[in-house]
């Protein structure tokens, strides 16, 4: 839309009433009305989330558990120069990419001290024998075995991001950063992606997002409508960090894909340790090869 006032005059009625909190008791955090307040959640889905099922079953956990004590507070926005800004993935169910990209940004940048944006639209065009299916879905730690054995990802520069599919133009000689291994997190091993977090670097994860999650802005999202089954994640994101509210709430900080004007500058925070809406069921991250 050209102003806020016709995106306003658009906006769907049954959106409203969900973003006033005398109205939509059963919001536990602050809403607002959003880019996507246009849309019902069917619209909603078909653009913006994981269209295809995925069923994060399909991984095996491979995660060495390290012992010790972790802090209360980690976040690698603030360790260094290892996390690129926020993007923006349009009309494409693309998360699962940027997901991917996000992750193997930061742990080749924490192994080299280089922090390169990297190819989403790669992943989009040429990930698709990994059972991956460009802008209706994918998973990151599929996208990393496509990676591995695939020779690289290039540059987001010299590769760029295009919101739609195309024909597969990689090439290998050009790759900014490469994949040794993929480590899945054990299902349900929520300790597991804290230890990582911790100690290693950010992780990327799938959970189930809701009609509500939708409208967030601020605080510590947690809900009673979303499921935590491995088979019903529908969006992907990056676990950059964790802390604990005042009130003792533990949360994690995630990066989403939706751009800067959704939540905290495009950032969200979920609770952490009750596996809320499955956001334990599949966690990856790569090793890079540098």
């Amino acid at each position: 839309y050209r102003s806020v006032v016709k995106h306003t005059h658009f906006m769907n009625k049954d959106n409203v009433p969900e973003c006033f909190p005398h109205t939509a008791v059963h919001f536990l955090i602050p809403v607002s009305l959003n880019q996507f307040s246009d849309m019902t959640f069917e619209e909603f889905r078909k653009f913006f989330l994981l269209t295809v099922p995925q069923n994060c079953s399909a991984t095996k956990g491979n995660h060495i558990s390290r012992t010790g004590p972790h802090p209360d507070f980690v976040d690698w926005r603030k360790k260094g120069n290892f996390v690129t800004p926020v993007k923006n993935q349009g009309h494409c169910g693309s998360c699962w990419a940027f997901s991917t990209t996000g992750c193997l940004e930061a742990v080749t940048a924490i192994a080299t001290g280089k922090l390169i944006p990297l190819s989403e639209q790669q992943l989009i065009d040429c990930a698709t024998n990994f059972k991956n299916y460009g802008c209706f879905g994918g998973l990151p730690s599929r996208a990393f075995e496509y990676i591995k054995y695939n020779k690289g990802l290039m540059s987001e520069e010299d590769y760029p991001y295009k919101g739609f599919g195309i024909v597969c133009h990689f090439e290998p000689g050009r790759a900014a950063a490469s994949v040794l291994d993929v480590v899945n997190i054990t299902s349900y091993d929520e300790n597991a992606m804290v230890e990582t977090v911790a100690s290693l670097n950010p992780v990327t994860f799938s959970f189930v997002a809701t009609a509500e999650f939708m409208h967030y802005k601020d605080g510590v999202y947690t809900s009673t409508q979303c499921k935590n089954t491995p088979d019903m994640v529908n969006h992907a994101v990056l676990a950059v960090g964790y802390g604990i509210e005042e009130n003792g709430t533990p949360y994690w900080i995630v990066k989403n894909s939706w751009g800067t004007a959704w939540g905290k500058d495009g950032y969200f925070w979920i609770e952490r340790g009750k596996n809320m809406c499955g956001l334990a069921t599949c966690s990856s991250y790569p090793l890079p090869a540098v």
